[in-house]
């Protein structure tokens, strides 16, 4: 009987002592997983953080240099607007000499605009006829329904903020002289104009001049402070 009573309390010694184990090894399993988690918390907290820092020290540096090259910029503007050769190229509605730099180079891809432009403060010299005028919309800027100028081809430009154009005028053999003039005015021209091809021949009693070139355009520059989300 004593016996018996002896393995009975062993018996119950070892489950107590499996439950403690079990106990232990449960609470430190949860010890270790909430460590773990926290720590995968906190690590990724520091590198979100160091997102953070890194696109601010992007944003200080760019600042940083703006501010030192305004003051160059600056200068450079008050020596354009002493420069002689653009005071003469000034528009009369225009307050500085370097807005003639701004109306040489225009913001836009405006076909239209330049097909109006060659046809009635160019081609509209005295005893010329124009036997075409073609503009070409920019590829990838324009659409053809935006060009308005007379026989505009469908063909789209090519080339580095380049619109393409071409034309024809006519005269008595006895004006050479308008054809000059035309090209006088052409050269200067506050618009940067290119000419690429220019041919000149006599059918019957009249002088045909035909003339193949582009202008350009510099799409405009924006300046402005954005707000960047930067995500975990």
């Amino acid at each position: 009987m004593a016996t018996q009573d002896t393995a009975l309390r062993k018996r119950q010694q070892i489950a107590n002592a499996n439950r403690m184990m079990f106990v232990w090894v449960a609470a430190v399993s949860a010890v270790v997983g909430i460590a773990i988690v926290a720590s995968l918390f906190l690590l990724q907290k520091a590198w979100f953080n160091e997102k953070v820092l890194a696109e601010k020290s992007k944003t200080a540096a760019t600042l940083t240099k703006n501010n030192e090259v305004i003051n160059d910029l600056k200068d450079q503007v008050r020596v354009l607007n002493t420069n002689q050769a653009l005071k003469d190229s000034m528009a009369p509605n225009d307050d500085q000499p370097v807005q003639a730099v701004l109306d040489a180079l225009p913001s836009e891809a405006n076909s239209s605009a330049l097909g109006s432009s060659l046809q009635e403060k160019f081609l509209n010299e005295p005893g010329l006829t124009i036997e075409s005028l073609n503009v070409d919309p920019v590829a990838g800027v324009e659409n053809k329904g935006d060009t308005n100028v007379q026989d505009a081809s469908a063909t789209a430009s090519t080339g580095n903020n380049q619109i393409t154009f071409r034309f024809s005028v006519s005269t008595d053999a006895g004006n050479a002289s308008g054809l000059k003039n035309l090209l006088q005015k052409l050269e200067r021209s506050i618009r940067a104009i290119d000419l690429t091809s220019l041919t000149i021949e006599r059918q019957g009693a009249r002088l045909l001049l035909s003339v193949d070139g582009h202008a350009y355009y510099e799409p405009a520059k924006t300046v402005e402070l954005k707000d960047k989300t930067v995500k975990p």
